[in-house]
């Protein structure tokens, strides 16, 4: 903790040596000194009359809170000429409304013009007024701000430029914000094609080339620029083809069609570009973002320091290969070639990828290895997920098996007629099977997961962007190259794509312009995060596996400690192992009931007592926090309930809809059970266990969806697949089925063609 002005503040250690910018954007929280840079777009109004109030303020909050993070801070602000101009204006309807009351009468009041004011005097009235403003803002965070005024001169000659450098680390080394703008007071007009002529010179004639030359000067680690675009894009925005440019390169500008400036503001793109590689070339890394979006203005400053993909960031570094977006493209274009090869082909590309996985097994099992012993080495890894990181013999066989399963079953999965009905004479309609498109499958120390969920996209015609944890990498990276080399035979390798670039899960959740369904393999916290960071993508999963298991007063004793232990003790950590062990009243103090609690003392499982169970024991089990926790261990929850019906209440208020099983021999009391619980998979007389694509017959699954739209339970080919409308008919239009048309609707239902056998 440092101490300024008796006010502590919190400092972080950042420090780097300055001379190379930042070759990634996960880099830039090791962002020491950073230059925000508004555009007159950002903080004027839309009537560029006066400021955006909300918006200044929400950026100085931003700011103050990475100051206090030990963090130098330097804004360079327009908003002084839109500001006099408020001023000016105010003044000037004031006093020809004093004037023509007296000479004119009321009546011409409303016929009065605004003359055209001169910006220099704008900017001489609003200067001070801007000024106070940042200092009462930046006062409600106890941080003092300092206004610097320069011109072009104050760069070309020697001795301003030592003075200036020398005030502004002064007044940084003090923890003081410099607020800095070009002095459009005394500004002279710039002169023309003298801006940006090379690393040495560059003409102070907009804030933008003022920004640059002062993050260079300055040795800043990181410029951002806040405009009124969302960043560069490679034509004008708003143009039907405009792309979003994530990463720009030097020497991409041949890439790139400028538009015009923005509604306010001496730059435009074209200038902010040419700026922010001329502060590359200084060393200072640059972003360029929209500071006026008013779902993300509130949080765009730390966001980019952050490292989270807003804006276009400027890179000296360029990837070896494709970008994700890129990636997310030739999966798109994959998939959909995919889809148009025979079912016949994409069976053959699965049984290869199945052979592949025996006949390399060595080489599968030995990258295995390699992130086994890092992960061991490095300690970052529970128990449960070493396990799931592992493969073995047994596990490549099972992988291969479920493959050939798919294969067999996928035959007439893609373009199946699901309904055929008659619309009129020799207008027919049909509903077909189609593939979703492009899908993102993110997973977390599994690396079995990756052939699976690639046979199941090959399977059902999708493309397929898949991101697993560096935990599996070297086992991912050659799963991948096998499925590739598998799709090679029909020429279609870039169907799926696995993401090795540094992209956070939360920047890929924003891509709905490429993805159409995220599907999330992993912990509960990983599929909660991703439903939060997903934008406009919808999420097939379930973010709890909280299943029940519930003991009838009828349960036979022979079954009930056999479906106990496999539900709770056969791999605990999956996720629809038991959590929650309901157990009728009429049991208790029973041998039935002393047998389930042996058994589970046997298989050491920790026993937590709910409410009503702890109320009727003396010397109790520690009383559970929560009735809806997945343990994923060798933990559960014992609860009494008075009833089948009680269950049923007690599972939909507790439950996460996943799996949930009646043990009885009651039949009816089990339909019951089977028809009033709503969950994805309802059981009777059988583990939680078997809730699982491969144990269904779906030869192997994407995950377990508790949606109630679409796909729900272990979700194989059938949940992969959307459908589409074909239409056909000969010279039809609706005008001739009107009132006193010609033609009358039939909607008669027709046969379905017959599905292939095998």
């Amino acid at each position: 903790i440092r101490f300024w002005s008796n006010i502590p503040f919190i400092t972080v250690p950042l420090s780097r040596a300055h001379g190379k910018s930042f070759a990634h954007r996960s880099e830039l929280k090791h962002a020491k000194r950073i230059v925000v840079k508004l555009g007159s777009a950002v903080v004027t109004r839309g009537d560029e009359c006066g400021l955006a109030l909300g918006r200044l303020a929400s950026i100085v909050e931003q700011v103050s809170m990475l100051q206090n993070q030990g963090r130098e801070m330097m804004i360079v602000t327009s908003g002084a000429v839109a500001f006099g101009k408020q001023r000016l204006r105010h003044e000037i309807l004031l006093s020809q409304s004093v004037r023509q009351a007296l000479h004119s009468g009321q009546s011409q009041l409303k016929d009065m013009a605004v003359p055209v004011l001169e910006a220099r005097a704008c900017a001489a009235a609003g200067q001070s007024g801007l000024m106070a403003l940042y200092e009462a803002m930046f006062t409600q965070y106890s941080i003092c701000a300092a206004q610097i005024l320069v011109t072009n001169l104050d760069f070309h000659d020697e001795q301003k430029r030592r003075n200036l450098n020398g005030t502004l680390h002064e007044l940084l080394r003090m923890n003081i914000v410099p607020i800095i703008n070009t002095n459009d007071a005394v500004v002279p007009p710039p002169e023309p094609n003298s801006d940006l002529q090379g690393v040495n010179v560059i003409s102070v004639k907009d804030n933008d080339s003022l920004a640059a030359r002062l993050a260079v000067e300055m040795k800043t680690d990181l410029l951002i620029v806040l405009s009124d675009v969302e960043g560069l894009f490679d034509s004008p925005p708003g143009s039907d083809d405009a792309k979003l440019i994530d990463i720009f390169y030097p020497g991409d500008q041949q890439s790139v069609t400028f538009g015009t400036k923005s509604r306010v503001g001496m730059g435009g793109m074209e200038a902010k570009v040419k700026a922010a590689l001329w502060a590359l070339q200084g060393g200072t890394s640059v972003v360029i973002a929209n500071g006026t979006h008013p779902k993300i203005s509130g949080h765009v400053i730390t966001d980019i320091v952050e490292g989270k993909k807003v804006g276009t960031f400027f890179s000296e570094v360029k990837p070896a290969g494709p970008t994700v977006e890129q990636q997310a493209e030739m999966a798109r274009a994959g998939g959909r070639t995919l889809a148009a090869l025979q079912p016949e082909q994409r069976a053959e590309i699965i049984y290869r990828l199945a052979d592949l996985l025996t006949d390399q097994r060595e080489e599968i099992l030995l990258a295995n290895k390699k992130d086994l012993e890092e992960a061991e080495n490095k300690g970052r890894l529970a128990l449960p997920l070493l396990k799931r990181l592992s493969l073995s013999t047994s596990k490549l066989n099972s992988l291969a098996i479920g493959l050939r399963q798919i294969a067999a079953s996928s035959q007439d999965s893609v373009g199946r007629v699901i309904r055929r009905t008659r619309i009129a004479k020799n207008l027919d309609l049909e509903q077909v099977t189609v593939p979703i498109g492009v899908l993102l499958v993110i997973f977390e120390s599994r690396p079995d997961c990756l052939p699976q969920v690639s046979a199941l996209a090959i399977a059902s015609g999708n493309g397929l962007l898949l991101k697993g944890g560096k935990e599996a990498a070297h086992s991912n990276q050659i799963l991948h190259h096998l499925t590739q080399e598998a799709l090679s035979i029909h020429g279609v390798s870039d169907a799926v794509q696995l993401v090795n670039t540094r992209e956070e899960v939360e920047d890929l959740c924003r891509l709905d312009k490429l993805i159409d369904l995220i599907i999330p393999r992993g912990s509960s916290q990983l599929v909660r995060n991703i439903q939060k960071a997903a934008k406009g993508i919808p999420v097939m999963g379930h973010s709890e596996g909280i299943c029940h298991v519930y003991v009838d007063t009828d349960a036979s004793v022979e079954k009930v400690t056999r479906i106990i232990r496999d539900s709770k003790c056969e791999y605990p950590a999956a996720c629809n192992a038991l959590e929650t062990l309901l157990i009728h009243r009429d049991l208790l103090r029973t041998p039935l009931f002393d047998q389930i609690i042996d058994m589970l003392r046997v298989e050491q499982v920790k026993i937590h007592a709910g409410p009503k169970f702890a109320s009727y024991l003396t010397f109790s089990p520690s009383e559970v926090k929560s009735l809806r926790i997945e343990y994923g261990d060798l933990e559960c929850c014992i609860e009494v309930v008075d009833s089948v019906q009680e269950a049923v209440e007690h599972i939909h208020k507790y439950g996460s809809s996943h799996t949930d099983v009646i043990i009885t021999e009651n039949e009816k009391t089990a339909e019951f059970f089977l028809q009033h619980v709503d969950s994805a998979c309802v059981f009777w007389n059988a583990s939680t266990r078997f809730s699982d694509g491969y144990r269904f017959g779906l030869g192997a699954e994407v995950g377990i969806s508790t949606s109630r739209i679409h796909a729900r339970g272990p979700v194989g080919i059938e949940g992969l697949l959307t459908t589409k409308w074909l239409l056909r008919g000969d010279n039809h239009v609706v005008s001739d089925f009107s009132e006193h048309g010609s033609m009358k609707y039939l909607h008669e239902s027709l046969p379905l063609p017959q599905r292939n056998a095998n």
